[in-house]
């Protein structure tokens, strides 16, 4: 029989939800939940509501709100312990009051049952939930016919779980079936990958590309400014799609714009990728899959490689200026500002170069790099360190920054960090700048830490530092004396006091960096 969760418990177990962070490829699909009522080890049955919903996960609460705990998409079950008891207000019998069941609620009475189930089914509703499934037994022997009025009023799908099937086996159900949608997802956008880089070595690539594109996500594609398309434009009920599009790719074509960008227009949904600059590839769908932004992004990488305005050999030959001493800046071909980005977690760096604008990208190593002119932008399933703007003569400062910004993005599990420490301290990483200080300031207690951070605030002054900290002047002597000869420095000498200093805001018990 179903186990009901703890009502007060505010993280109950949770079954699906996408694709795990870092495990790249497309995002999970959603199981449908005419699937899960066709599985007959299940035997759900659809009591009301409609049956087309889309489940990204199974959640259990006895919760009389468990809105704040929902994400969406949710296939929510339960017992039903968080609703109003079953013997409330049961037929035939007198309610608590003594007033009859059937007749008027006295003025301020408990809640009408029926009040009640309209009020979680909204709860519901409002949080997104994808259906409710109700076990049966052991807290009710039927699902309540409340809350079968309310989930039909608000279109709410509402299942019945019979006693044999275990909430455990909804949940591990729908796992099964996301698992198997992302298996199938997968294969079709690897299918898809290698189609369109089959249609890019044939003899007219482009409007191959574009057809093997429009025929794979079942839609219209389009390339600007020039105008090709290929597949079968909207109908004719959908008429604002085109200048939606126009619209959408003339704002993602501009050198200062988006690297992607979607919208929706005359129930179609549309998409734009940048294609280096001044150009783009749209695309517009009557629906859209998990996987068809990945496909998307593949085919822009190669339109942006087919369709670049340069003469052939160009990368080569800006690779032979760089080894034969010539700038940075000739060999990319404008003086920027650049962002050099680190990245890990997805599974194709192509496309998250196509995504970021660019066809600088180096893939090998612990981490993806990018050079892109472009200011980066969050992007689905990787985390990405992103320099500040560099010119093109700082660009090993620039990698150097992105790789200590991804390592922050890592470690707060952030999608995106930004390079934003200024002067010396945002030269030297966190880790380093800590272990640094504490091999230096080992030998000090936290006493003479305190002191020697207050005598280098107050520039060496005995007075005033005896009068923030406290203590007699003195004292402040002799505690600068004991750090001098612990370690073996002379603490006149100005380099030796900007070194203390720097460890100092970094070594430990400091704060942030002693501010």
């Amino acid at each position: 029989m179903p186990k009901p969760a703890k009502a007060d418990s505010p993280e109950p177990a949770t079954a699906g939800g996408g694709a795990a962070a870092g495990s790249g490829g497309p995002p999970t699909p959603a199981v449908g939940l005419g699937a899960l009522l066709a599985d007959r080890t299940l035997d759900l049955r659809l009591i009301a509501g409609p049956e087309q919903a889309e489940v990204h996960g199974v959640h259990a609460s006895e919760m009389a709100d468990p809105s704040p705990y929902l994400l969406g998409g949710e296939l929510l079950l339960t017992a039903g312990a968080g609703l109003t008891e079953p013997e409330a207000y049961p037929p035939h019998r007198p309610r608590r009051d003594g007033t009859a069941a059937g007749g008027p609620e006295p003025e301020g009475g408990p809640a009408d049952a029926d009040d009640a189930a309209d009020a979680y089914v909204r709860r519901l509703v409002g949080s997104g939930v994808a259906a409710l499934g109700f076990g049966v037994a052991p807290l009710h022997a039927e699902v309540p016919p409340q809350l079968v009025r309310a989930s039909a009023r608000h279109g709410l799908p509402l299942l019945e779980v019979p006693p044999h099937t275990r909430f455990t086996a909804v949940a591990r159900a729908v796992w099964r079936l996301m698992a198997e949608a992302r298996t199938r997802e997968l294969r079709r956008v690897t299918e898809a990958q290698q189609a369109l880089a089959a249609a890019a070595a044939r003899p007219d690539p482009v409007p191959a590309v574009l057809s093997r594109l429009a025929a794979t996500l079942g839609g219209h594609v389009r390339l600007w400014p020039d105008g090709r398309t290929a597949g079968s434009p909207p109908p004719p009920e959908a008429g604002a799609v085109p200048a939606a599009l126009d619209a959408l790719l003339a704002r993602v074509g501009r050198a200062e714009g988006p690297a992607t960008a979607t919208d929706q227009a005359g129930g179609w949904l549309l998409a734009a990728y940048a294609l280096g600059r001044h150009a783009a590839l749209g695309t517009a769908t009557p629906a859209r899959t998990p996987g068809d932004h990945t496909v998307a992004s593949v085919a822009a990488v190669l339109l942006a490689l087919l369709t670049a305005d340069r003469p052939a050999g160009a990368e080569a030959a800006a690779l032979a200026r760089l080894l034969l001493g010539g700038s940075p800046a000739a060999a990319l071909g404008g003086p920027g500002p650049w962002y050099a980005v680190h990245a890990r977690g997805g599974a194709d760096p192509q496309a998250l170069a196509a995504a970021l604008g660019t066809v600088l990208l180096d893939p090998a190593g612990p981490a993806v790099r990018l050079l892109t002119d472009r200011e980066p932008s969050p992007q689905p399933g990787w985390r990405l360190g992103v320099s500040a703007p560099a010119a093109p003569d700082t660009l090993a400062t620039a990698d150097a920054q992105a790789r200590r910004a991804l390592d922050r993005a890592e470690a707060a599990r952030t999608p995106l960090a930004r390079h934003t420490d200024p002067g010396f301290a945002g030269l030297v990483g966190e880790a380093e700048a800590r272990a640094h200080a504490e091999a230096l300031l080992g030998p000090l207690s936290p006493a003479l830490r305190d002191t020697l951070r207050a005598w280098l605030a107050h520039h060496g002054s005995w007075d005033r530092s005896a009068a923030a900290l406290g203590v007699h002047r003195n004292t402040v002597r002799q505690r600068i004396a004991r750090a001098a000869a612990l370690l073996g420095r002379d603490l006149d000498d100005p380099d030796t006091r900007m070194e203390l200093w720097f460890a100092l805001r970094w070594s430990t018990g400091a704060g942030d960096r002693g501010r």
